[in-house]
């Protein structure tokens, strides 16, 4: 049952003046729960419990933060379908996604856990004492990951679950062994505070210190901003806009102490079609792309939103073998009756572009928050003038860009901002003749993608789900997978010290058991 309580380390209800509604975007109507705006004060104890949470949830061992994420993960199960059904009302998503999303959130949370559990992603690495060496000694070193402190975590309005209360940024924060603050997306108020819920209860299960979690709602930038700045906040993750946030950066750049702020931001994600694919196999492609741009209303950051071709007659039987695909799919709902005016807005500036020719628009009957999947089409060189052309259009919506030839090509992949991915559609055979169009493309994304599509996001170790800035705040890090823990910490060195203080990470029994560097050699034995 909602309950319309904040949770600030145990559940505290909200006391502000200020009460939000979520909205269903399928009935068009606000919800009847109803949710208080967190005080100033309670900011304040939140952050100040996560401070005091976090001299001793540092020192938890590996097996102790597995058991709270594994039960995180038991608790958000045991919410069962109530959990599913708040979800898809606040968010428009069917049931389907609702349990596949879930699905995802709760891996991530055990992923992590099996990693805790691991232990060898602190990189301890010992180098040890040499005082026989000439002309100095060498002195002892031991070297491993620290967390930084506590995290403020951003909900995004797009994965109520896998980006949100307890999704990639939270798991990955407490796996580091950093007490996290959540801002509760406002659009889906009531699913954070359910899985909210299912967090405390975890910390409660397994003997976490007070102040481990806490899940804070409020709109606009107020109650954000107050966490970024706050002194004794030490990084933040943020999922959404490229307006939002390089706000949250440019706020933590601005303290006394700055602080790391680990964005993940706006892509278009380009996607080349070779020539000899478009020939041999235009009409599988047009199908695969039709179902990529369309899938999630497009309210994926993932989402293809360019297309890239050289022109000829190939490239116009593909481009209207995509549009009468794109024509079968009827249109879906998108998350809130803002995001659909976004949408309205970014598509209607990149349709009165100068020479910007719509291929597809849907012109049925729909629901008002319902979007209509939008194909346009340009040449590459009017493309190549005008940088607007090149914004993200959140939504069902890409662009088809017909370049003149491969120069062409390559100068558009090189003009554009960093993004999450890049895609390639080649026939085997042809992709050796394209190198400059590989290297570009590798130079602007974070991930390279081989005839497929950008959309789908495996949780891996080798996933990397960032790219060069605006696609993220900082290229050399991952917000998917296991290495998306790297974020929250800091190397850390022990010089000539005593070998019982150490952490059991680096003591000379390697107690725990883990893989580490001795003296430039990976091994698991104790050293002797």
């Amino acid at each position: 049952m909602i309950t319309g309580k904040n949770y600030i380390g145990s559940q505290l209800k909200g006391n502000g003046d200020k009460t939000y509604r979520t909205f269903n975007p399928q009935l068009n109507i606000e919800n009847l729960w109803e949710f208080t705006e967190a005080t100033h004060e309670e900011i304040e104890e939140a952050v100040t419990l996560a401070d005091q949470a976090f001299k001793i949830y540092k020192n938890c061992s590996g097996q102790e933060k597995a058991s709270f994420l594994n039960a995180i993960a038991d608790e958000i199960l045991a919410l069962g379908d109530e959990l599913l059904e708040i979800y898809c009302i606040e968010s428009g998503y069917p049931r389907g996604r609702a349990e596949g999303e879930r699905g995802r959130t709760i891996f991530q949370l055990r992923s992590f856990a099996e990693m805790l559990n691991e232990g060898s992603w602190v990189e301890a690495t010992i180098d040890t004492a040499a005082l026989e060496r000439q002309p100095l000694p060498k002195e002892d070193l031991r070297k491993m990951l620290m967390p930084l402190g506590p995290v403020v975590v951003f909900g995004s309005s797009n994965f109520p679950f896998a980006f949100s209360t307890a999704g990639g940024d939270t798991a990955s924060a407490l796996a580091a062994g950093c007490p996290v603050i959540v801002k509760s997306h406002s659009m889906h108020i009531g699913t954070g505070e359910m899985v909210a819920s299912a967090v405390i209860k975890a910390a409660k299960k397994t003997n976490m210190p007070e102040g481990v979690f806490s899940n804070l709602i409020g709109s606009g930038v107020v109650l954000g901003a107050s966490l970024v700045k706050h002194p004794l906040v030490k990084a933040v993750g943020f999922t959404g806009s490229i307006k939002g946030g390089r706000a949250l950066f440019d706020l933590a750049s601005q303290r006394p102490e700055p602080i790391p702020v680990f964005a993940e931001m706006g892509s278009i994600n380009p996607v080349v079609i070779l020539p000899n694919a478009l020939e041999n196999e235009s009409q599988k492609w047009a199908a695969t792309y039709a179902g990529s741009i369309t899938l999630g209303t497009g309210q994926f950051c993932t989402n293809p939103g360019l297309l890239l071709a050289i022109k000829g007659e190939n490239l116009d039987n593909f481009t209207a073998q995509l549009t009468e695909e794109m024509e079968k799919i009827a249109p879906s709902c998108m998350l809130h009756p803002s995001i659909k005016a976004d949408f309205n807005l970014g598509k209607e500036l990149l349709k009165s572009q100068k020479g910007v020719r719509t291929a597809i628009e849907y012109k049925g009957k729909i629901a008002p928050n319902y979007a209509p999947q939008t194909l346009l089409t340009i040449e590459g060189k009017t493309f190549l003038e005008n940088p607007t052309l090149s914004h993200e259009v959140f939504g069902p919506f890409s662009i088809l860009v017909q370049c003149d030839d491969e120069v062409q090509l390559v100068s558009i992949i090189n003009q554009l901002d960093g993004q999450l991915t890049g895609t390639i559609i080649s026939e085997d055979s042809e992709i050796g003749n394209y190198i400059n169009v590989i290297d570009s493309l590798q130079n602007r994304v974070g991930r390279l993608i081989f005839n497929g599509v950008p959309t789908g996001v495996e949780v891996c170790p080798s996933m990397i789900h960032g790219g060069p800035y605006p696609a993220s705040s900082d290229s050399r890090f991952t917000a998917v997978g296991i290495h998306a823990v790297k974020r929250w910490v800091r190397p850390f060195s022990f010089q000539n010290w005593p070998d019982k203080l150490l952490p059991l990470e680096l003591q000379n029994e390697n107690p725990l058991g883990i893989s580490r560097s001795v003296n430039t050699i990976q091994t698991s034995l104790p050293i002797l």
